[in-house]
């Protein structure tokens, strides 16, 4: 399982690059394609830079890839990768982490994204919410009120809601005494809305003239919360949508656990495997928390 948007942090990935060969490379790689010190902005911050989608978004890609690569040069006895998937920007990274795209082209594709998704909520006055243990029919009923969609469903009684400021507000509001808690979250706009259509056309247009190849294991996808078979253009679709469509965390981890004995989270955080604890608390999962 690879990190999403929200894990960053100053620090991550600096121990395992002084650590792991591989892992350094990948960062001296990131930093001579991009063109400027992705290296430094992971391992020093400041946290504030680290935030905006243009920053965090290939810095968690970068240090995810850092993570795999490591694994890989020090492979776990016994251990087989049979299937991968990514929380929102993690999705991308799997999709590269499977060989679909190799790593240029994978921190291309993140780097373009995070400058769309960037660009949207400077236009927008987006703002995202977590809603913890609410009635499912309670919560569809305040989002078609007032405008907003659920942008993900992450765990039983975890969604986020995204959408206008003042709407979010309203559907917190309407919800006072029927979820256990509402909570504005620290983010830079609405993602996985309609607010991020923009973004979500032009990143398409990017991925027209990206080459995909087929994954060397099966992919699962937030927009579906299932598999796709292959890496064609129904692929480059999948990553287009996800970015204004919700992401079905939940129904992606049912997946993964379907096929495998055991979950890795690769990138900084652990937030996938807290995620896991509410959506099958027996199920063996790691993180590598960098």
């Amino acid at each position: 399982m690879f990190a999403g948007q929200g894990a960053q942090h100053p620090g991550m990935g600096l121990a395992l690059s002084q650590s792991s060969a591989a892992a350094a490379k990948i960062y001296r790689d990131a930093d001579a394609i991009l063109g400027w010190e992705l290296s430094e902005l992971c391992f020093q911050g400041p946290q504030e830079e680290l935030t905006a989608c243009a920053h965090c978004q290939p810095a968690i890609f970068v240090t995810s890839m850092a993570a795999y690569a490591a694994r890989l040069e020090n492979p776990v006895e016994g251990e087989e990768i049979v299937a991968m998937g990514g929380l929102s920007l993690g999705e991308v990274t799997a999709v590269t982490a499977s060989g679909v795209v190799d790593f240029e082209n994978g921190l291309k594709m993140v780097a373009r994204r995070g400058e769309l998704m960037d660009l949207c909520c400077q236009k927008s006055q987006g703002v995202m919410a977590a809603v913890i243990a609410c009635d499912e029919n309670a919560l569809a009923e305040a989002c078609k009120k007032f405008g907003v969609v659920v942008a993900n469903y992450n765990s039983p009684g975890q969604r986020i809601v995204s959408g206008e400021k003042s709407a979010v507000e309203a559907v917190c509001q309407a919800l006072t005494g029927v979820a256990l808690k509402t909570q504005l979250l620290q983010v830079a706009g609405a993602y996985h809305s309609p607010l991020m259509q923009e973004a979500s056309d032009a990143f398409r247009e990017f991925l027209a003239g990206v080459p995909f190849q087929a994954p060397s294991v099966p992919l699962v996808h937030n927009v579906t919360g299932g598999w796709t078979a292959d890496a064609s253009l129904d692929l480059k679709e999948l990553l287009a949508r996800q970015v204004s469509s919700s992401v079905r965390w939940e129904e992606c981890a049912q997946a993964l656990t379907g096929v495998c004995d055991s979950l890795v989270e690769m990138g900084p955080g652990k937030v996938l495997c807290g995620l896991m604890k509410r959506i099958n608390r027996q199920f063996p999962t790691q993180a590598t928390d960098l």
